[in-house]
């Protein structure tokens, strides 16, 4: 069974960890930039370890902690939740409205283009 779903809060965290690779407490709270304590980040990384949302390697002094799954699998496990929770299950309707409210760079549609030639059985 996947973890839960993370909260914010949790999830700024999942994407230092996806991003560096494993980290201490204090490396964690450093690449997050906000005014968040050190024991705080600790006491989130701890709930998040019990939550199955992060491992964390005892063996070493300083713990390191790292994410419990791939980044894909928990944006995939997200946007099928907003899918689900704001479109009515229609991946189409999010597709469409993140379109709308946000302008696609030319790389980034070639890449949504490949996408979609890809789903339709086009290999270019």
């Amino acid at each position: 069974m996947p973890p839960p779903l993370p909260t914010e809060s949790e999830l700024a965290i999942l994407q230092v960890l996806w991003e560096g690779g494993p980290r201490s407490v204090r490396d964690v709270q450093q690449a997050l930039e906000t005014s968040a304590g050190y024991t705080g980040v600790l006491k989130l990384l701890q709930l998040m370890a019990a939550k199955g949302l992060v491992r964390r390697d005892e063996s070493e002094r300083a713990h390191l902690y790292e994410a419990a799954e791939p980044r894909a699998r928990t944006e995939g496990r997200l946007v099928r939740r907003l899918a689900d929770r704001a479109f009515g299950g229609s991946t189409v309707s999010l597709v469409m409205r993140a379109l709308s409210e946000e302008r696609a760079s030319p790389k980034e549609l070639r890449r949504i283009r490949e996408l979609l030639d890809r789903a339709d059985g086009k290999a270019r």
